[in-house]
């Protein structure tokens, strides 16, 4: 954590001044006249709105999410980590942090760039001049944000005085006939720009209000500094922006501007000071470098504290009391030195646009993914949603979505896929890895929220036979020992519908609450050992039968409620009345019942045979359903099954055999039939005709309490030395083979 000793800046100090110098850049100087002249100035008015109506909408969306929380280190990064999740948030987060490195050298080459125009002698030593310029800047950011914010003070002043003396100085030349001739764009057939090209080249322009909002770790209040710096240096820079549009384009021809958008200025300046036109630009390059000097590393190192990648944590250490990000910044001039190694050869113009490009292809996405954060807040709802913005309307932040991503295609779409692409790169490598950032993010909410709409439509929908799914609760106690149990009630599951574990623990909740949650963890490492997509569910009851009543009753408020109870084959009659109590209680509650009969799990090289025991329509289309649900489990994929019937002898064989020919193509189901003729009784027969199959499904009706025991032991002969059967009493009357 931050000391609390440590420097903190209030609206004007830690937002507006690094926002506006970083905003009043190199393309006011050495571009913005070139897309004056090469869009016509309707054109250049339409990029600056567009340009600026999005930073606007970000900027709310900004003012949304900051004042709804206590905002830390990491500018948008943190912002989008928190609201949607440490995925996003680190992918946009690295890609913030790499565009405000490329901006660095952006600004230098600008800076450069204007240094040789204005003293042609020194052309020989672009590149140079551009290290030296790195190094002097990154010497008073190692010093500290203090001493930065004390020096963009000085270089405010100089630069303010340099806008309104070339400002005045392109208003004594204005002229009516030029801007009317200036006012439409340039003929491509005479080598004009597209349009998104230019707004491509003039976007960079607006996007410094980032600056500021990097600060948000060492401001005083973050979310009342960031929206009012924000929106104050918007303001100001909106206006100075149009005002040299319509002034230069109504002063001067398109080809001067066009061919020397610098030179017309210095040349044209009030009082023929030009100077401070040279002065004005280096200010204003070299603060937003420095304004990126300061930023960029405060991301970096806020990405290291949240431990999104591990070989980031160099990156997470600060120094001083105001806890300076000393090795991001490291990072910054060892990048900037080797990109202007790369670039600093003179040919400046190509180069600073391709690199404007760039940069504003990252920008737009951390743009969208705020305006997208903002959104999702909104969206969900939760409780915890009570921002102190209140001029805030969805509908704000879903524009600014759709704008950023949608400029990012039509300016350049090979490089919007390639960015696309990378962001989704890293937000897989992020998902993939087993983080341990977990920062209650809106995701949750947002889905919370599109779950509720979904299950109130769910229930206004009438539960129609074609619709149906399982919904499986298992009566697993500790899933370890039961394993097989839980395996079986997936596989009919087969990713149709949903199962939930349950442990019932026997106890009073006073004495066994504590336990209750290592019951619980106990489920949860269950199913992410054996990668099972379950539920976990642990009740506490004085009895089982009064956990298992506690199962019953308190799931079945939902469209979702559970329709099939499994639990397992009791051996013993001990506690048969129980047993069958909670079996009873399932079937008042129209609950399906299936019991599961251990016999092991089939053997992975042996072809697999399924027999279903077809004795009447009350249970055999669940078991037709469940048999097919079976055989689209991965154990069980293109095994037989076949449809068997017991008969004592071949008085209506011929109808028996017709019946189940006509159900298994009415159930559209790949079955064979077989009519087992004998004179044993059905146990027999069974053991002779099943016992070499690796599941069996058999349909049961529940006893009376006089003929409970006698029940217990006729299916305990039957489901003896047998391999696992699958005992299914189905309570609702409806056509599951629909």
């Amino acid at each position: 954590m931050i000391d609390n000793k440590s420097v903190k800046f209030g609206t004007f100090a830690g937002v507006f001044t690094p926002s506006i110098l970083t905003i009043f850049g190199v393309i006011m100087f050495m571009r913005a006249n070139f897309v004056t002249g090469d869009a016509g100035i309707i054109n250049a008015l339409i990029i600056l709105a567009l340009a600026q109506f999005i930073t606007f909408l970000t900027t709310f969306s900004v003012g949304a999410i900051s004042t709804n929380m206590q905002i830390e280190g990491g500018g948008a990064y943190y912002m989008v980590s928190r609201v949607l999740g440490a995925e996003f948030g680190g992918a946009i987060g690295i890609a913030l942090f790499l565009a405000q490195v490329i901006s660095i050298t952006f600004y230098l080459l600008g800076f450069t760039e204007a240094i040789t125009l204005a003293f042609p002698a020194t052309a020989n030593y672009f590149m140079y001049i551009g290290l030296a310029a790195a190094i002097i800047l990154f010497a008073i950011a190692r010093i500290g944000a203090d001493w930065a914010i004390k020096t963009q003070y000085v270089i405010m002043a100089v630069l303010f005085t340099s806008i309104f003396i070339y400002l005045v100085g392109a208003g004594q030349h204005f002229s009516v006939e030029t801007f009317k001739l200036n006012l439409s764009p340039l003929d491509p057939t005479k080598g004009g720009t597209p349009f998104w090209s230019l707004f491509a080249i003039y976007f960079p322009s607006v996007t410094g209000f980032i600056a500021g909002i990097n600060m948000s770790g060492d401001l005083e209040d973050p979310g009342k500094n960031m929206l009012r710096g924000t929106i104050y240096s918007l303001l100001v820079a909106s206006s100075v922006y149009g005002l040299q549009i319509l002034l230069y384009g109504g002063a001067f021809p398109r080809e001067e501007l066009i061919k020397h958008p610098f030179e017309v200025m210095k040349n044209n300046a009030l009082f023929g000071a030009g100077f401070m036109v040279i002065a004005g630009v280096c200010a204003a390059t070299l603060s937003s470098a420095l304004g990126r000097f300061v930023g960029a590393p405060r991301v970096l190192q806020a990405i290291a504290r949240d431990e999104i990648l591990p070989f980031l944590g160099p990156f997470a250490k600060g120094k001083g009391k105001n806890n300076e990000p000393v090795n991001g910044l490291y990072f910054c001039i060892i990048a900037t030195i080797i990109m202007l190694c790369i670039g600093g050869n003179g040919s400046g113009g190509k180069f600073l646009n391709s690199v404007a490009g760039i940069m504003g292809m990252f920008f737009l996405y951390t743009f969208g993914l705020l305006n997208l954060a903002a959104f999702v807040e909104l969206y969900t709802a939760n409780p915890s949603y009570r921002p102190r913005f209140k001029h805030f309307h969805w509908s704000f932040a879903l524009l600014g979505t759709i704008l950023s991503f949608g400029s990012a295609i039509l300016t350049d779409p090979k490089q919007a896929l390639i960015a696309f692409a990378v962001l989704c790169v890293l937000i897989w490598y992020l998902r993939r890895r087993d983080m341990n950032a977990s920062f209650g993010d809106a995701r949750r909410g947002y889905l919370y929220s599109r779950i509720r709409k979904a299950l109130f439509a769910l229930q206004s929908f009438h539960d129609d036979d074609r619709n149906w799914r399982p919904s499986i609760l298992v009566l697993s106690g500790d899933p370890n020992k039961r394993s097989s149990l839980v395996t079986y009630a997936e596989r009919l599951n087969a990713g149709k519908g949903m199962v939930t574990l349950a442990n019932v623990l026997k106890g009073s909740l006073q004495e066994l609450h504590d336990k209750r949650d290592e019951a619980m963890k106990q489920l949860l490492d269950f199913l992410e050992t054996n990668n099972m997509k379950a539920f976990p569910h642990v009740v506490i009851g004085d009895t089982l039968q009064d956990g298992v009543r506690t199962l019953l009753r308190g799931t079945a408020y939902t469209p979702i409620r559970p329709n099939i109870l499994a639990c397992g084959w009791t051996a013993t009659s001990e506690k048969l009345s129980d047993y069958l109590t909670f079996l009873r209680e399932a079937t008042m509650l129209n609950i399906n019942q299936v019991i599961i009969h251990d016999g092991g799990n089939p053997i992975p090289e042996k072809a697999k045979r399924i027999d279903l025991w077809w004795r009447g329509h009350e249970n055999g289309p669940l078991m037709m359903l469940l048999a097919y649900l079976l055989m689209h489990s991965p154990e069980y994929s293109n095994s037989r099954l076949i449809v068997k019937r017991f008969m004592k002898n071949n008085d209506g064989f011929a109808e028996a055999e017709k019946e189940l020919k006509q159900l298994i193509d009415e159930a559209r189901m790949d079955a064979e039939i077989e009519i087992v003729v004998s004179e044993d009784s059905f146990a027999e027969t069974l053991h002779k005709s099943s016992s070499d199959a690796c599941c069996v499904f058999l349909g049961f009706e529940l006893p009376n309490d006089e003929n409970s025991e006698k029940w217990h032991e006729s299916y305990k002969t039957m489901l003896k030395n047998m391999p696992t059967s699958i005992l299914v009493h189905s309570v609702v009357p409806r056509n599951y083979l629909w």
